[in-house]
């Protein structure tokens, strides 16, 4: 059986210490040699040693010695050795400890009194304490501080001894009489802790005696003020007006700890509206005052739990709340800008976004190494805010649209999505937008922020002057034709010889390979030797060649995109423009610009030829500006318009919706009690604890005191761990909490006869830990005994408990083992559905190590069918829009996120077909940065998917 222990200590197992050479060195005279001894016995004891020969030699050498060190060694040996012998009796020689302390506790040295009045504490054998209780009662009078605030801990520890009342029968008395007197903090604060742990009444009659000089009391001891009085407050909720005023009292102490746990204590006990704006108030007071950044990540936390209890007193403090962007780390940044979004109102909006907007403008500052994330999560921000309240977009998207060369790449696409969804839902910026882009279109570096604005362009350049300004900045942009030249060797390369390049794609000759000097392949015609030159790039001034450059590294996507809006721009321009010569001649300019672009993708001079996709959709657009049909255009100048808007509307449903399931959510059942606040007797209130009455009264009105589980769903918890036939029946029922697993585990005596050290012996299998010992019972003929087991979680994966029951019966010599049925924790219990962008999910995809491939099998025959029952089987989120999946084309490929308890993130992705038999194909496929996960959510997904009755 384990004993408890006081004391840890590492050791180290490598260089194991002989009893006989500790006991020669204990012998001896010199000081650093017994204390080296010392401290090996008491490791080895510490590791399991006995080590019995020892004790008599301690008492002879070392008990005698005058030395501080070897003294407090002496007394670190005494607690960790046996004191008893098998039967719970004290050694006989324990005596000779016994003068040894009693003469410390008279010592001349404060030290000396000090650690031994420590010792005690952790001593739990009455009859070695009995004799020394008159020279502790000695040292509550000593003149020092020290040895006084040991001896109230001491008799703290003997009170709460089994037999501890009968050997001090008027210690609270005593102690209640030197609190009044006590000056020292520390002291006073272990009377008061002890009056509170040991007679509770007394110590909040001298609290309520003493209450206005709670606010002078020391530090230690207003924590213990705090402490005392949350526990007060919880079993007598009746009292609660009085302590929340003496809280109130000690917001204003000079202590940081204590105005915190003020804080903390206030809106635990009532949730009258002044209270919770004081403390409110304490936790920004904090978060400006706090230099640590853990401190702040911790405010910040509580003031976010605030938030989703009192929204509406959080409002008013939402500007205080937002001075914490002042600080320099990200974590700090995010965590401020997530509660700031959740508080914005129509009232403190422009406030907010004019702060928000500074912040953007501080980060061109260029001095921090983070400044392009944060101006990215400031994007982001100001983006939501915009989207809420559509009246300040105004005011923002013209800052915003300077960002769109940024160098972080992320934020620019922010930025430009922003731009798309805002030129959508504001028809009054259009006109302001499209030519602020224009203007800036040059700057853009990034691929993916050009597609998006020139499809911005594209959609939303209506007059005549926009379609011509969009054409001519995108001919600026891509420089002049052709975008490659080939020079025959010895000749100079004129302009015939680049119509001539250009005109060649028609004529085909019977080529060969040949290779050039850095590796690459070029193709030459068989009548003339041509060497190729590298691409000569057209270098203007700042305001051409983005396009230009991003075509020459080989992104013919973007090529594609090109020529979609000049094909869309040249469309709009036959609508506007009413002379047809100007018309005909940009038409041919873009075909002319599109051809270039074919060349230059069939061209050697690049490494990568230009892909299919990007070749077909060229080709339609030439095709179709040569050749224009009424439905065509209705499909180029409408149909794409229409389906971003659809995108938008649904987004916004599908918030709306969420929105109303969270406020559809009751709490409380129509024929609760209800109780009249008009009807109360209101004598001798004060305004607070009236507040914090009527609180109450809507607290239960709404429910929100009994938040009970469903009974029905505890049944579907209870796991049957032995047979209706064994002599003991035993069933748990599992309560799963974030780090914590509980086991009820009901154990019944089916026998006629008593069993005795009957012990729950359980094992693990996986991340978890049992956290306490099991004891043994004994159990009646025919009665029941509820054994609870506490197993800490570290990771998300599936663990299994398994383990048995022992016991003894008295006819019966050998312990009787009952096996017990396997419980398996489902890794369910730790994940819940979440919601990320798109964007995060790609790139938590690309970095995530871990993948597990699960093939589909299942008797389901319907995609949407199966995909419902993986997202119910596996509780995630599917991030996939409705719309994406409607329709029935045989395919199906849909992203499910969820994020466990421990914050980590669960991604999965569902690719089926349907077979010409009917049978679902494909694969699911698990990704996340630890392996429990991917593994755990496989297999509950390869349990599950089968589907069918």
């Amino acid at each position: 059986m384990e004993k408890s222990c006081t004391l840890l200590i590492h050791f180290d197992k490598g260089t194991p210490a002989i009893a006989n050479e500790i006991k020669e060195a204990l012998e001896g005279n010199d000081v650093p040699t017994k204390v080296d001894a010392m401290k090996k016995a008491i490791m080895l004891l510490l590791n399991g040693e006995t080590l019995p020969q020892l004790f008599i030699t301690i008492v002879r050498y070392v008990l005698p010695s005058e030395d501080h060190t070897i003294q407090k060694l002496l007394l670190l040996y005494l607690e960790i050795i046996d004191k008893t012998d098998a039967k719970g009796r004290v050694l006989p020689e324990m005596i000779l400890i016994c003068q040894n302390l009693r003469n410390n506790l008279q010592h001349p040295n404060e030290y000396i009194r000090g650690v031994t009045l420590r010792f005690l504490c952790r001593l739990n054998e009455t009859e070695i304490i009995e004799p020394l209780i008159p020279s502790v009662l000695q040292n509550l009078q000593h003149r020092h501080p020290y040895i006084r605030r040991n001896a109230i801990l001491a008799i703290m520890a003997i009170y709460k001894l089994p037999q501890g009342e009968q050997l001090l029968v008027d210690a609270p008395e005593m102690i209640e009489k030197v609190l009044s007197t006590e000056q020292d903090p520390s002291a006073k604060r272990n009377a008061f802790l002890m009056l509170f742990t040991c007679d509770q009444d007394r110590a909040i009659n001298y609290l309520l005696t003493h209450v206005d000089r709670v606010s002078e009391w020391g530090e230690l001891l207003q924590m213990v003020v705090l402490e005392l009085i949350r526990k007060v407050c919880r079993t007598n909720k009746g009292e609660k007006g009085k302590y929340i005023k003496i809280i109130i009292s000690l917001l204003n102490a000079p202590s940081t700890a204590v105005i915190y746990e003020c804080a903390g204590t206030l809106v635990s006990l009532s949730s009258a509206p002044t209270a919770i704006r004081a403390a409110a108030n304490t936790y920004c007071q904090l978060l400006l005052s706090q230099s640590d950044n853990n401190v702040k990540l911790i405010v910040l936390d509580r003031l976010n739990e605030l938030r989703s209890s009192h929204r509406d007193i959080m409002v008013d403090l939402i500007m205080d709340v937002l001075r914490a962007l002042n600080s320099p780390n990200l974590d700090i940044r995010r965590k401020t800008l997530d509660i700031v979004l959740e508080l914005i109102t129509p009232r403190n909006i422009n406030e907010v976004v004019l702060m928000l907007k500074k912040e953007v403008v501080k980060t061109q500052s260029g001095e921090l190494e983070k400044n392009g994330e944060y101006r990215q999560m400031l994007i982001q921000a100001i983006h939501s805010c915009a989207i809420k309240f559509p009246e300040v977009a105004s005011t923002v998207v013209h800052l915003l649209m300077d960002f769109l060369g940024d160098s972080n790449v992320a934020s620019a696409i922010d930025v430009i999505i922003f731009v798309r969804e805002i030129i959508e839902m504001n028809p009054k910026l259009r006109v302001s937008i499209i030519t602020r882009l224009l203007d800036n279109f040059y700057q853009i570096r990034a691929a993916r922020v050009c597609t998006c604005a020139l499809w911005i362009i594209g959609e939303y350049c209506q007059s005549l002057s926009e379609v011509e300004n969009g054409i001519a900045t995108i001919k600026q942009c891509l420089g002049e034709l052709p975008f490659f030249s080939v020079s025959e060797e010895g000749e100079d390369t004129d302009s015939s010889k680049k119509v001539q390049q250009q005109a060649s794609s028609t004529t085909v000759s019977s080529r060969r390979p040949a290779v050039l000097a850095d590796g690459t392949y070029a193709t030459q015609s068989a009548a003339s030797e041509t060497a190729f030159s590298p691409p000569t790039i057209v270098q203007g001034t700042l305001t051409s060649g983005n396009l230009r450059s991003l075509l020459l590294t080989g992104d013919f996507f973007l090529g594609a995109v090109v020529a979609c809006t000049l094909t869309k721009l040249v469309l709009r321009l036959e609508e506007v423009q009413p002379s047809l010569v100007e018309v005909n001649k940009t038409s041919s300019q873009a075909l002319l610009i599109m051809v270039s672009m074919l060349q230059l993708g069939q061209s050697p001079v690049l490494p990568h030829p230009i892909d299919n996709d990007s070749y077909d959709r060229i080709v339609v657009c030439i095709r179709l500006l040569c050749n224009t049909g009424d439905n065509i255009r209705k499909i180029w100048l409408q149909s794409c318009r229409q389906s971003f808007v659809k995108m938008l509307s649904e987004k916004q449903l599908r918030e709306s919706e969420e929105l109303k399931a969270k406020a559809q959510i009751s709490h409380a059942q129509p024929d609760d009690l209800i109780d009249f606040y008009h009807l109360k007797s209101r004598k001798g209130m004060s305004q607070l604890e009236l507040e914090d009455e009527v609180q109450d009264d809507l607290k239960r009105a709404t429910g929100e005191f009994v938040k009970e589980g469903d009974d029905a769903n505890k049944l579907n918890r209870i796991l049957q761990l032995t047979g209706f036939s064994d002599p003991v029946y035993a069933e748990a029922y599992v309560t799963v909490h974030h780090y914590d697993i509980v086991l009820d585990v009901t154990v019944i005596n089916r026998t006629k006869e008593t069993l005795q050290n009957l012990c729950l012996e359980l094992a693990t299998m996986g991340d978890l830990k049992l956290v306490e010992r099991p004891q043994n019972y004994t159990l009646a003929p025919e009665s029941s005994k509820q054994i609870k087991a506490n197993i800490k979680v570290s990771s998300t994966e599936t663990g299994v408990i398994f383990g048995n029951i022992v016991y003894e019966t008295s006819n019966v010599l050998e312990r009787t083992v009952v096996v017990l049925n396997d419980i398996h924790i489902d890794i369910m219990d730790y994940i819940s559905p979440a919601v990320c962008t798109d964007a995060a999910f790609r790139t938590m995809w690309a970095e995530f190590e871990w993948e597990n491939k699960v093939a589909v099998n299942t008797v389901i025959q319907d995609e949407k069918e199966f995909l419902d029952h993986i997202i119910k089987s596996t509780n995630m989120k599917c991030l996939t829009a409705p719309s994406a999946l409607d329709g029935d084309c045989g395919f199906l490929a849909a992203n499910l996120y969820a994020k466990s308890v421990f914050g980590e993130d669960a991604l999965v992705n569902v690719s089926i077909e349907k077979q010409t038999d009917g049978k679902l194909s494909g694969y699911i496929r698990i990704r996340s940065k630890t392996q429990g996960i991917a593994l755990s959510l496989g297999d509950k997904i390869t349990l599950k998917q089968k589907g069918g009755s």
